[in-house]
């Protein structure tokens, strides 16, 4: 297969997804690893699991070795087409309520205008009575 690379639609690969026959997407390459699941030193259900995706992310973040990443070259089948690999999506918060500063501030104020007038009589009463008592 030395100038005659194969190219692979995501469809395609993922029909190669159990023990009989397993390819991954690695990189924009095809690999079929079928023959690797029984050695794998992770065990077969770990490349079972990402078959039918671009695994590339899950390989890499495995910190696999330049022995292990060699290793890819003889199971090599062709590329894929990026075209039919979905893209990542940046994950967007759901929209929160606007926080609004103002209407708390208003709503101290109004509580304010209403306690220290009747603070302010209550100490008035105090005062009156504790003066009255005192001196009768």
């Amino acid at each position: 297969m030395a100038g005659d690379k194969k190219v692979y639609t995501l469809a395609e690969v993922s029909t190669h997804s159990d023990r009989k026959d397993c390819w991954l997407v690695i990189d924009g390459k095809v690999y079929d690893v079928t023959k690797f699941l029984d050695d794998h030193p992770g065990g077969d259900e770990v490349l079972l699991a990402v078959t039918g995706k671009d695994a590339s992310n899950d390989f890499e973040d495995i910190g696999h070795s330049s022995t292990a990443r060699a290793m890819l070259d003889e199971f090599y089948v062709g590329d894929i087409d990026s075209a039919s690999i979905p893209t990542n999506r940046k994950y967007t918060p759901p929209k929160q309520p606007h926080y609004n500063q103002d209407k708390t501030t208003d709503f101290v104020i109004k509580l304010l205008q209403f306690l220290v007038p009747l603070l302010i009589l209550g100490l008035a009463f105090g005062v009156r009575f504790y003066t009255k008592s005192s001196t009768a």
